[in-house]
């Protein structure tokens, strides 16, 4: 039972790769227990592993028939296994030559006469005037013309995919440079960035360390400003590829559901493709690594090799590209299987031994909600900042950003959170599934 409950508290958490261990772990003492296998499949299911959730969920279903929410947690396993199934079945060769943005034609979306926002000029340009507007749209709870957001999805589509897999970002003396974690969907408190610490531009350039999007109910709103800025200032927004800009992670934490409620179904699958041109890291003055998750299973992983990814596809389930968006640092020396159950947790002289071969002074990387907001480890070595305060409504958490002057020294930030109208977090989930 104790082993069965820290599972459930694991699972609050998503600390899914622990959840599974405590759940096999109270498996090995009671076989019988079922709370157990119901906990494990609910891990298993958030991870992905659709297989081994039905395996638990029909052991759920023999030891307790009657359990109408163990059949209804059966019946969800059958059927994302059947859909992985069939969408692997039909990605074929040929399919996959046909990207989603070849088959939108923006010129044959009309822009009917009563759209009360402003226009995008004859040639498509974004303009500041354009994306101000929009902003004052998505706070009043209004949407753009879906061919605005067409527009904007593919130039920002052509200015990434130019790009490497890691970037190298120049902090010119005399300038600044800020770096923002994790907002996840939550567009009034990246309004509240802004005021604090200005608009982006290119005198006041800023990198967004991922995940941009799910969980918060706003997260079209948020990536749409993101990208529009992207456009508006290639070299004043940077935008890092998150755990959360994935296919499986917005399925099933809501920003799928968004796009498709608010726009529809193949903008949001253009949000998928476009995702995958997203960079896994940068490298900020020569001197500070920048990454969503953290460093990697292995020594010996230089920027080259980093630089060299084919990141244009969904993320594999181990190796750098899958680390660089999933892993977590620890206390411990050495490397430790994740409690998440995807990526490694690594220590301090993982992180010095990575700086040290690649001669840089820095990690900094997001992943994980801190107090304040942000959080200094690996004896200074590490840095992990957050950007979402009040995460999904009810952690209590600061937010924060860094910024840097050209000296890379940082500067931290810390700011709570502000009033957003009532729009519960997951609101586009298809299930609650992990949180039972």
């Amino acid at each position: 039972m104790l082993l069965s409950n820290r599972a459930f508290a694991h699972i609050r958490l998503e600390n899914y790769g622990s959840a599974v261990q405590d759940s096999t772990n109270a498996i090995e003492v009671d076989p019988q227990y079922v709370k157990a296998y119901y906990r494990r499949g609910s891990s298993h299911y958030a991870l992905g592993h659709f297989i081994e959730a039905l395996k638990d969920f029909r052991i759920v279903a023999k030891l307790q028939p009657r359990d109408a929410d163990g059949r209804k947690k059966l019946k969800e396993c059958e059927n994302a296994l059947r859909k992985q199934r069939f969408e692997e079945a039909i990605s074929t060769p040929e399919v996959a030559l046909m990207k989603i943005s070849e088959t939108i034609d923006v010129k044959a979306m009309e822009v009917e006469a009563e759209y009360d926002g402003i226009r995008m000029t004859e040639d498509s340009i974004v303009t500041f005037a354009f994306v101000s507007d929009m902003m004052e749209r998505f706070k009043t709870g209004k949407t753009i013309h879906l061919r605005y957001a067409c527009e904007i999805l593919l130039q920002t589509k052509f200015l990434l995919e130019r790009l490497p897999s890691v970037v190298d970002i120049d902090v010119p003396l005399g300038t600044h440079f800020t770096v923002c974690g994790d907002v996840h969907g939550q567009f009034f408190d990246l309004c509240n960035i802004f005021e604090i610490n200005g608009l982006p531009s290119a005198e006041n350039p800023y990198l967004f360390n991922g995940d941009f999007v799910d969980r918060g109910s706003f997260s079209a709103e948020v990536i749409l400003t993101l990208f529009a800025f992207k456009c508006l200032h290639p070299g004043g927004m940077y935008l890092t590829r998150g755990n959360h800009e994935t296919a499986a992670m917005n399925k099933m934490y809501g920003f799928h559901g968004e796009i498709k409620a608010k726009y529809n179904a193949k903008l949001a699958d253009l949000f998928q493709e476009i995702f995958t041109y997203l960079p896994l890291g940068s490298v900020l003055g020569s001197r500070v690594f920048i990454v969503h998750g953290g460093l990697f299973s292995r020594d010996g992983v230089s920027l080259d090799e980093l630089r060299a990814i084919d990141r244009f596809r969904e993320p594999p389930d181990e190796g750098p590209f899958c680390e660089m968006l999933w892993s977590d640092p620890c206390s411990e020396p050495g490397r430790h299987p994740s409690k998440r159950g995807v990526g490694v947790a690594f220590g301090a002289d993982v992180t010095k031994n990575f700086l040290a071969e690649n001669n840089l002074d820095l990690v900094v990387r997001s992943h994980e909600v801190k107090d304040d907001g942000f959080e200094v480890d690996h004896d200074g070595a590490l840095i992990t900042v957050f950007s979402a305060p009040n995460y999904c409504d009810q952690m209590g958490n600061k937010g924060a950003f860094i910024r840097f002057e050209d000296d890379m020294v940082p500067h931290f930030t810390s700011f709570v959170a502000v009033p957003h109208p009532p729009s519960r977090p997951m609101q586009y989930a298809p299930s609650s599934f992990m949180f039972q």
